[in-house]
C-alpha cells in the first residue's frame, strides 16, 4: 500500500546523479547504470468492441519508416499533427499516451523488474506536482434522485482530497527541473496509481528499488519511458514480446527532432 515518504533520504541520490536537462537518455534516469533501455507506449485501434495496442514498429513499417531506437513519432507517421488531433483510420486512432506510463506496460515491467532487484518490497515513486485533478464530469441515467447525484460527486470529491492529502503526506525533491513528491510501498503498488476515476491519480515520473538496482522514467512529455539498469535486467526486458522496447546508450537525444533515420516533419505545433 502506498504511504507517503516521511524525508528524501530514499530518493537523494537522484538529483546528484541524474544530469541537468541536458535532452538525453541520462537527464531523464540517472547515467548510473550499466545500460538502458527505451519502452516505447503502444498507439491503440478499434477492432470491433475491443482496443489493440499498436507497436510503433507497425506504424513506422505502414508509413514506410524506419523503427530504431531514437524513433519519434513524429517522425514515423510523417507529422506531429498525429500527436494529439489526429489519427491513422486502420492503422490506429488513438496516440501513444504522453508523459503517463500506461498501466499494462507498468504492470509488466514489475513483473520482469523485481527479478533483479534485492529488496522488492520497498519501491519508491516520484510523483510529479505540476497536475491537477481533471474535472469530473458526471452521467446520470433519467430519473436518478439527486441525492444519489451528490452523493457521486461528494464520493468523487473524497477521493480527490485523500490522493492530495497522500501526496502531499511525502517529503519534495527536485529531478531534472520536476518538483515530485516521494511516495513510497511495494513495487507491485504501482497498480494503485491506476485505479479510482482516473482523473487524479498520475503514475510516477520516477521510480525504483529500495536497492537502487534500475530506475523507471516517463518524463510528463515523453510517449515513451527510460530504464536504467543492470545489463542482465535491460536484457530481460528486450526479451519480453508484450513489451516494444529498444536499447539506447545514456547520452541518446529525447527531443522532437532526435530521429536523423527518417525524414523530419515540421516541429510540433
Amino acid at each position: 500500500m502506498l504511504s507517503g515518504a516521511p524525508n528524501i533520504n530514499s530518493a537523494a541520490w537522484i538529483p546528484i546523479a541524474v544530469r541537468d536537462f541536458d535532452h538525453t537518455v541520462g537527464s531523464i534516469v540517472p547515467p548510473a547504470f550499466e545500460a538502458y533501455a527505451r519502452v516505447f507506449h503502444p498507439a491503440a485501434r478499434r477492432e470491433g468492441k475491443r482496443e489493440v495496442p499498436v507497436s510503433w514498429t507497425e506504424v513506422a513499417a505502414a508509413n514506410e519508416r524506419k523503427m530504431h531506437p531514437a524513433a519519434e513519432w513524429g517522425s514515423i507517421t510523417g507529422s506531429w499533427k498525429y500527436q494529439y488531433r489526429s489519427t491513422q483510420p486502420g492503422l490506429w486512432e488513438q496516440a501513444p499516451s504522453t508523459g503517463e506510463l500506461p498501466r499494462e506496460v507498468a504492470s509488466r515491467l514489475v513483473s520482469i523488474l523485481v527479478a533483479h532487484t534485492r529488496d522488492p518490497d520497498h519501491g519508491y515513486f516520484g510523483v510529479w506536482d505540476g497536475r491537477e485533478a481533471g474535472e469530473a464530469i458526471f452521467l446520470f441515467k433519467e430519473g436518478t434522485p439527486e441525492d444519489a447525484k451528490q452523493r457521486a460527486r461528494d464520493e468523487h470529491a473524497a477521493e480527490v482530497a485523500a490522493w492530495r492529502e497522500l501526496l502531499e503526506s511525502g517529503a519534495s525533491f527536485t529531478a531534472s527541473d520536476r518538483t515530485m513528491h516521494l511516495l513510497q510501498g511495494p513495487l507491485p503498488a504501482i497498480d494503485e496509481f491506476y485505479e479510482g476515476s482516473g482523473l487524479l491519480r498520475d503514475p510516477p515520473s520516477l521510480w525504483w528499488p529500495g536497492d537502487n538496482a534500475w530506475c523507471v522514467g516517463t518524463d510528463i512529455d515523453l510517449m515513451t519511458t527510460y530504464i536504467g539498469g543492470s545489463r542482465e535486467a535491460v536484457e530481460a526486458l528486450l526479451g519480453d514480446e508484450k513489451l516494444e522496447v529498444l536499447a539506447v546508450p545514456d547520452d541518446q537525444r529525447i527531443t522532437w527532432d532526435a530521429d536523423t533515420v527518417n525524414p523530419l516533419p515540421a516541429p510540433p505545433g
